[in-house]
């Protein structure tokens, strides 16, 4: 992220950006405490690296912000992560709303008295940040919601819409517990589909936060009207009406790991020889492929093989390294350079019933590469 020198000067510490400097690249040293325009710069690092300095001069080198173990902190951290996801729909915009976050609650960190959990103040501050930047962004979509399928056969490319018009997928990575309970986990999953998440773009900033507080995070009806700053009768009625909003918006098939890892395996070696006849036999009927930025569509077995026998032949030669996106299997496509070497293209994001594939979301953007930890050649 590009950031203005004021947004460093707030933190006033030198050793803390020579700490965060040792975990990000910068074209030059910033021990000045200045990062012109152009320079890279991860607020959430330094946001981190404060808050833990906040603590060992407070309680010592073992803690970190507010006497929180590390360990709980990071697990804190990601909650938020994966809160702000939901509300705005993007990782870039939900990692920028955890720094503004953590910078806010430093700075304020001397007012907190303790009247609340640490947990339950944080989220307060998060739901403020998220909802002011709501309200100044649109509502992002997935195509499916944009327009009726397309037909493969003759179908004209359409314009590529901007970054902001779409739900974007989130590494597994950045937001899951690996400890969660089996019932948490199919919490997880329900919640981060794209069907959930474009179903919450529909409502208002105070019926997400409503929605995802109570039937999310577990948080009661009374720290819900706290932390949205109204009465519990507000809250409740805000809740209510997201719910029959979203309806069953999330719900998606129980896949049965191994079938899963089998149909998985059998789909990167088809399309990794683009074997379209193979491919093809891996569909549901009713599957759905999704591009965006474009915001075509395409249904059925017959339209995707068009397609990849089409436009998508430029797959051809592709390469697929496993991911894990919004509780499903996801794969870094690569596409041959012409030259030995790859490039990335897309994020692909697999929905399946565990036998076959239902969904295909493959999201053009190469910007998500870093996000997921990928490397930007190959």
């Amino acid at each position: 992220m590009c950031v203005e020198p004021c947004a460093v000067r707030l933190f006033g510490v030198g050793d803390v950006v020579k700490d965060a400097e040792q975990q990000q690249r910068y074209s030059s040293p910033v021990s000045d405490l200045t990062v012109k325009p152009g320079k890279l710069l991860c607020l959430s690092t330094v946001a981190h690296y404060a808050l833990g300095m906040v603590v060992e001069q407070q309680a010592g080198a073992g803690n970190i912000f507010g006497g929180l173990e590390r360990t709980e902190y990071e697990r804190l951290t990601r909650e938020l992560t994966g809160y702000c996801y939901r509300m705005l729909g993007s990782p870039f915009d939900a990692e920028d709303a955890v720094q503004d976050t953590m910078i806010r609650a430093w700075r304020q960190f001397d007012k907190f008295q303790g009247r609340s959990s640490l947990r339950t103040w944080l989220y307060r501050i998060a739901t403020n940040v998220c909802i002011d930047m709501l309200r100044t962004r649109s509502r992002r979509t997935v195509p499916m919601d944009l327009q009726p399928a397309a037909r493969a056969e003759g179908v004209q490319i359409p314009q590529p819409l901007s970054e902001s018009t779409w739900v974007l997928p989130i590494a597994d990575a950045k937001i899951a517990d690996i400890n969660a309970d089996p019932a948490e986990q199919v919490i997880y999953r329900e919640t981060v589909r794209f069907a959930f998440l474009a179903a919450l773009q529909r409502l208002s900033g105070r019926e997400r936060a409503a929605l995802i507080l109570r039937d999310v995070l577990q948080f009661s009806a009374a720290e819900t009207a706290e932390l949205l700053g109204t009465s519990v009768a507000a809250a409740n009625s805000a809740l209510q009406r997201a719910r029959a909003a979203v309806s069953s918006a999330g719900e998606g098939d129980q896949v049965p790991a191994r079938a899963e890892a089998a149909l998985l395996e059998e789909y990167v070696a088809a399309f990794e020889a683009f074997d379209v006849t193979r491919l093809t036999s891996l569909l549901r009927g009713d599957v759905v492929i999704s591009m965006p930025p474009l915001p075509l569509w395409l249904r059925g077995p017959g339209d995707v093989g068009t397609w990849l026998l089409g436009p998508g032949s430029e797959c051809r030669g592709s390469r697929l390294l496993p991911a894990a996106a919004n509780g499903c299997a996801a794969f870094a496509q690569y596409r041959a350079d012409g030259r030995g070497g790859y490039y990335p293209w897309a994020i692909q994001v697999i929905e399946t019933d565990g036998g076959l594939i239902t969904g295909l979301h493959c999201y053009v953007f190469p910007e998500l590469f870093a996000f997921f930890g990928f490397p930007a050649a190959m």
